[in-house]
């Protein structure tokens, strides 16, 4: 009797961890009681497939990552989720877009290595939303709702990830390429993953990317087109910033190689006022073709723009020890230090910023900490 109610009871815990959520949901959970524009996306969902080389395209895949974001800890659990088409919109005058985005993530299928019933290799195929509601009222739909579910499959790949991506809204919903976007998710999985590098064959960087087998045949088309666009995109809107090496069999680029390195504090600040900007003029920004502008008489005897709010965060970085009244920036540095002193780290960072640090506070200071930490195990690696 005891030997079977032993095994009942590993049988019994083997059900109940199967029943609970991994890393990344947790994660997620807890940034979306946080709030904030960072969101957790989990691994299994960033480095699943296309069918055929197909994408999504760069609305269905914002619409993706807002339907993630929305759903949080709960994206594994078999309910429905519900998002304001404000939420959606971001400008486009009608809702008719919100409409083709839920289609195309209704066909579009994904692929992921998986077994057979026989113990064989194999392929699952399956698409992410199960179903999906739209309101259709006749006032324009500003104040409508849509409803989703996702897929079993797409639940379960969630539910088991263990991996994710801690991804900026604003920075999703930045991004005009997709290959951009597609890129920063990868590049911001393999820097939580401590893996500052990802490589592939053409192959292996098509599928990675969801780029079409029959476009950009040529890789200097492929380099000019999708690369180049994408590290221009990622360098301006991410907390990272990208760079690859081609390593070729005589005149044939057969693989290529990214590397993903942390942005240092000074470029996070910048980083951070350029997500806080409108897009309007945000590729003449990073191109550095802004024109100047003369201002005529009337608008110098404008009134000054009104100073920002206060926020109420006032909090600068401390000159001793963060051990103790910092309990913010002090979990920054355990989380992101890879094990290094914190203190060592915080002396680093106050060299580093030097006058420049008395002028950050809240998010800014939050970020640029969190940005120097990471360089910080990128140059040194973990202790």
């Amino acid at each position: 009797m005891e030997n079977d109610a032993g095994q009942l009871t590993v049988a019994h815990q083997e059900t109940i961890e199967e029943a609970l959520p991994g890393r990344s949901m947790r994660v997620a959970a807890a940034l979306r009681l946080k709030g904030g524009d960072e969101f957790a996306k989990p691994g299994s969902i960033i480095e699943v497939k296309f069918v055929k080389g197909e994408s999504l395209s760069l609305t269905a895949s914002r619409l993706l990552a807002l339907m993630i974001l929305t759903a949080g800890g709960d994206a594994w659990e078999d309910r429905p989720h519900r998002m304001r088409k404000a939420d959606i919109r971001r400008g486009h005058k009608g809702n008719e877009r919100i409409t083709e985005m839920l289609q195309e993530l209704h066909r579009t299928l994904f692929a992921v290595d998986d077994r057979s019933w026989r113990g064989k290799k194999a392929t699952t195929l399956f698409s992410l939303i199960s179903r999906s509601k739209e309101e259709t009222e006749e006032d324009g739909g500003q104040a409508g709702w849509i409803e989703w579910e996702f897929t079993a499959d797409a639940r379960k790949l969630i539910q088991a990830s263990e991996t994710y991506a801690v991804l900026n809204r604003q920075a999703v919903l930045g991004f005009r390429s997709n290959y951009a976007l597609r890129l920063y998710e990868l590049g911001a999985l393999r820097l939580h993953r401590r893996q500052a590098t990802w490589k592939g064959d053409m192959a292996a960087l098509r599928a990675a990317l969801g780029i079409p087998p029959d476009v950009y045949t040529d890789f200097a088309q492929l380099r000019r087109k999708v690369l180049e666009k994408a590290k221009a995109e990622i360098d301006q809107l991410a907390h990272f910033r990208v760079d690859w090496r081609e390593i070729r069999q005589g005149r044939t680029v057969a693989e290529i190689e990214f590397r993903f390195e942390p942005k240092g504090a000074p470029e996070v600040i910048e980083t951070i006022g350029e997500l806080d900007r409108h897009s309007t003029g945000r590729k003449q920004r990073r191109d550095g073709t802004i024109e100047t502008v003369t201002v005529g008489q009337d608008a110098l005897a404008a009134p000054a723009k009104p100073a920002d709010k206060p926020t109420g965060e006032t909090q600068t970085f401390p000159s001793g020890s963060i051990r103790f009244g910092y309990d913010d920036l002090f979990s920054i540095g355990r989380s992101y230090g890879g094990g290094w002193d914190v203190d060592l780290i915080a002396s680093g960072f106050r060299d580093h910023m030097g006058e420049r640090l008395t002028k950050l506070r809240g998010a800014k200071l939050a970020a640029a900490w969190k940005g120097f930490c990471e360089s910080w195990v990128t140059r040194r690696g973990r202790a």
